[in-house]
């Protein structure tokens, strides 16, 4: 007579074994994890697509993370966000998530990132015709025991205009007009009046800001958009009536800018717009820009704490060490 007793099994915890070289890992965890979410954003709720990233710091006595947790805390943070009656910014749903994941996964510290697209509508430069625009919201937390990290960060397209090849064609251009009889001074009207051709390039600048674990201040993402879009030779439009594209690109061909300046740019409109932002919070800006007349694209980059940069826009001397965001991240006490 068959037995149909049930019998219970022992399932031994693999994770938690000693494993076999022990040496602590500094990053482990769950990428690419798809998620929708409802989150605070210019002053509404919103729902749209985001991917997390959430990872712990592994001791060297654990064999291995427990995976499936990441997962659950995503869910469960996820669920008290969409679902629930409260609403998190970006920044505080990544701080959330990763105090969720560090207690969860018995870590001494854990990271989560999260990017989301989403939409914002504005009109047109002169028919003011209504284009929908996307853009990527960044939000990152370094979470310990002692406190919390964040950064809020934008990503925004735009436009910019050589200047390097825009004075070797106005050179030769002034040179085929004095060979025409035009005098210096009716040179510079037309200069003045017609702007120089010039190769253009559609670039992609993102911009971070991190505060610190004693830091409360409310980084509004639109700001950060607006210093992305600005720091650009023009900003772009999905939609566009004959007389906008004139006007984009005037504009453009009217503010030339290496993809260096652009990130000056930058730089200059976080210091100008947070005056009040500690000394201790970080900032990142970085534009790449895909170039058009070469098959290369060009990047420039500026990273550091906000002290670092306005000691040296102070003195004019650049610190010996810029601090970087995993340097700063990874200063949670």
């Amino acid at each position: 007579m068959a037995d149909n007793r049930s019998t219970s099994i022992s399932v031994a915890d693999v994770q938690a074994q000693v494993p076999t070289l022990q040496v602590s890992l500094s990053r482990v965890g769950v990428t690419g994890v798809e998620k929708v979410i409802r989150i605070r954003q210019n002053g509404s709720e919103q729902v749209f697509s985001a991917q997390f990233e959430c990872v712990v710091e592994l001791g060297a006595n654990q064999k291995g993370a427990h995976m499936s947790r990441f997962e659950e805390v995503v869910n469960d943070a996820i669920g008290e966000v969409v679902l629930g009656e409260s609403t998190f910014k970006v920044e505080t749903l990544a701080e959330h998530i990763a105090q969720l994941v560090r207690g969860r996964q018995g870590a001494r510290r854990a990271e989560v990132t999260v990017e989301a697209r989403f939409p914002e509508h504005k009109p047109a430069p002169v028919s003011g015709i209504r284009t929908q625009e996307l853009y990527t919201l960044h939000g990152s937390a370094m979470c310990s025991e002692i406190g919390t990290r964040r950064l809020i960060g934008v990503t925004a397209q735009g436009m910019t205009a050589c200047p390097c090849a825009q004075q070797l064609v106005a050179t030769s251009a002034r040179e085929r007009l004095e060979a025409e009889g035009f005098e210096p001074e009716e040179i510079a009207r037309i200069f003045e009046a017609v702007p120089v051709a010039t190769h253009n390039q559609r670039g992609l600048g993102t911009l971070h800001i991190g505060c610190t674990e004693l830091c409360d201040d409310e980084i509004d993402a639109a700001t950060l958009l607006e210093i992305v879009e600005q720091s650009m030779s023009s900003e772009i439009y999905e939609l566009m009536k004959r007389e906008d594209e004139a006007r984009v690109v005037e504009k453009a061909h009217n503010r030339p800018r290496f993809v260096e300046d652009c990130v000056r740019e930058m730089v200059r409109g976080v210091v100008d717009q947070f005056p009040g932002l500690d000394d201790k919070a970080f900032m990142s800006a970085r534009q790449v820009n895909l170039e058009t007349i070469h098959q290369h694209n060009v990047v420039a980059e500026r990273f550091g704490t906000l002290g670092e940069i306005r000691l040296e826009l102070e003195t004019g001397v650049p610190p010996a060490v810029h601090t970087s965001r995993r340097r700063w991240l990874d200063a949670v006490p």
